[in-house]
């Protein structure tokens, strides 16, 4: 079980990335490098919603008013140029090896008060391992609030999970056919979510949770085997924070990573990650070791290829 949060921990990245893999928890204070990505998005969000206040502008937009401006902000602030070297700095802030870590893009997420949207773009997630959705046991999380958060809005972990399996559909899902068949579908999936995704196939014991409230900057820092589900945002202000995932080179070669006890889902997102130095691709050889003979017989897509709008 999760038994330790660690608060501004000066050990080394190495030493990190254990305590991680062993279902602890890492939460950081606001530093320069964290509020600057921060306030990156803040300028993209501001500008997309404006003259609107962003975490209030669902009370006064329609929601496929808003749905349509989030599906021109998320991937701008994606894929720009700016938020990987933001990104970068952040890492090498951290201590980690740029040469050795490999970064997924970083995700602006939103999350509306109540039942507005929470579907699609503005997904709620339901309790989950991020290895249910075929990432690598090695593969770590960071989370940062954008605005100010609060219990009502954060995300929730159950530590209960950490040691116990969970029966589950992960089976059901590719990696490859999801990108092929439902990853660009998100802005259609307004009222209702319609793609299907691994969760629990029976009822989970949420409490105890564990919630965790930083400042705008604060990360928060797991396991993507963490237990972890998005808090029903009871907050009356739309949630935005970032969340990015890494992995570690000398972690894949020698498969060190938490233990694996329910996932079962096919393909690998291994392919998606960049490294922190020139942002090239893990070796195939590397993802090799992890793959499936899905890369071959799913008939999906190996590495999403996103619409990207202009940077100009």
């Amino acid at each position: 079980m999760m038994n330790t949060i660690y608060l501004d921990s000066t050990v080394d990245d190495d030493t990190r990335r254990q305590s991680l893999y062993e279902g602890q928890l890492f939460v950081f204070s606001p530093r320069p490098s964290t509020l600057a990505l921060c306030e990156f998005a803040r300028e993209l969000i501001e500008e997309a919603f404006a003259p609107l206040y962003p975490p209030d502008a669902q009370h006064q937009m329609p929601v496929e008013q808003f749905v349509k401006v989030l599906a021109e902000l998320k991937p701008t602030f994606i894929h720009h140029p700016r938020s990987k070297q933001l990104l970068q700095g952040m890492l090498e802030d951290f201590g980690c090896d740029l040469s050795n870590t490999y970064f997924d893009v970083p995700r602006l997420r939103s999350m509306a008060h109540t039942d507005y949207l929470t579907s699609g773009i503005a997904l709620a997630f339901h309790p989950h391992r991020d290895t249910w959705f075929s990432a690598p046991h090695c593969q770590l999380n960071w989370w940062l609030p954008v605005y100010d958060v609060q219990s009502e809005n954060v995300m929730a972990f159950h530590p209960r999970y950490w040691s116990e399996a969970v029966p589950n559909t992960s089976s059901e899902y590719n990696y490859y056919r999801w990108n092929k068949e439902s990853r660009g579908a998100a802005a259609q999936n307004v009222k209702a979510e319609t793609r299907k995704q691994p969760q629990a196939t029976e009822p989970l014991e949420l409490d105890p949770q564990v919630r965790v409230v930083t400042p705008v900057g604060g990360v928060v820092l797991f396991s993507g085997a963490q237990m972890h589900s998005t808090v029903p945002n009871t907050s009356r202000r739309t949630r935005f924070s970032i969340d990015f995932r890494t992995v570690h080179l000398d972690d894949l070669l020698n498969r060190r990573s938490a233990p694996n006890l329910d996932s079962r889902c096919t393909g690998t997102t291994m392919r998606d990650y960049l490294r922190g130095t020139d942002l090239s691709r893990i070796p195939d050889e590397i993802v090799a070791m992890y793959d499936d003979e899905t890369a071959l017989t799913a008939g999906g897509e190996l590495i999403y290829q996103p619409q990207v709008p202009s940077m100009a």
